[in-house]
């Protein structure tokens, strides 16, 4: 296997204990179409370099882990769109051996996260336990990535085409802290609508740090997901509700069904889900940074 390819920015962030900030490519691939991906990808990187942190953006570029994508790099993600690779950490040795370019899930991302000492994460949301769940069992790999591995995940809690409250869950049976940030319950994506109650709810980077921080002495393997509720919200659930329907009457299963769904909600609601997508990813990129930054400040503290 080739070695992982770390841009120089970001090894220098890391061998110095700044800030840096992983983002996955799975958007820039499989979330959006028509370019958006790219632009996405590019704002969030924005937006963590605005909050003082180093943005790593991570994919599998010619049989080799890229943890810091050059826009050449992320514009091939683009333009390949649904024919690359989505990876989740059970598919990164393939995706090396056989050459695929491959765009890195949320779990896929957190795998490199571990073997880089990346311990912060920014997306739109996560993975989880899928609807109808007792017929047709379909559990998300992200949510064992977050699990084992010691890095806050900052998400608009998870993808609301899923089962949030089974997620929740799941997270509490996995023994994750589930923040919530200035808010006691756990957003639905595109909604800032009431779900499951958090394990608590934090109001400033630093304090979300310290939280993280503390759980890390305790459970050095162990993730956290701090949830932020989508500034411009979209009650959508029935439009949710008959897309999920609809891909599964197709036929569609695994990790296939959210790209698929996604795209049917972005045609039901005549791209408004995208908007609210594109500005919840970058918001969530740089409320990760600030968590970053401050848990960076602190440990550089005599």
């Amino acid at each position: 296997m080739n070695q992982p390819r770390v841009a120089s920015e970001v090894a220098d962030a890391l061998r110095s204990g700044r800030a840096v900030v992983a983002l996955e490519t799975t958007l820039v691939a499989h979330g959006f179409s028509g370019g958006q991906g790219l632009a996405a990808a590019l704002t969030s990187e924005d937006r963590v370099r605005a909050a003082g942190a180093v943005p790593a953006t991570i994919g599998v570029v010619d049989h080799t882990i890229v943890a810091g994508l050059t826009r050449a790099e992320l514009e091939r993600f683009a333009e390949a769109g649904p024919e690359a690779r989505k990876v989740g950490a059970r598919d990164l040795g393939a995706c090396l051996v056989q050459g695929a370019l491959g765009a890195t899930t949320v779990g896929g991302t957190l795998a490199v996260c571990r073997l880089l000492g990346i311990s912060f994460l920014g997306t739109g949301g996560i993975g989880g336990v899928h609807r109808g769940y007792a017929e047709d069992l379909d559990i998300s790999g992200d949510l064992r990535q977050i699990a084992r591995t010691s890095a806050v995940v900052v998400s608009s809690g998870v993808k609301s085409i899923l089962d949030v409250r089974a997620t929740a869950e799941m997270l509490e049976t996995l023994g994750v802290p589930v923040l919530g940030w200035r808010t006691a319950t756990m957003p639905a994506f595109y909604s800032a609508e009431t779900g499951p109650p958090v394990s608590a709810t934090v109001s400033t980077p630093d304090e979300a740090a310290r939280v993280a921080g503390t759980h890390w002495d305790l459970n050095p393997s162990s993730g956290v997901l701090l949830t932020r509720a989508p500034d411009a919200s979209l009650d959508i659930e029935p439009l949710i509700a008959d897309a999920v329907a609809q891909v599964r009457g197709s036929g569609v299963s695994g990790q296939a069904v959210t790209p698929a769904v996604l795209a049917l909600v972005a045609e039901l609601t005549e791209g408004q889900s995208v908007e609210v997508n594109r500005q919840l990813i970058a918001d969530n990129a740089g409320l990760a940074a600030e968590v970053a930054v401050a848990y960076a400040a602190a440990r550089q503290q005599p």
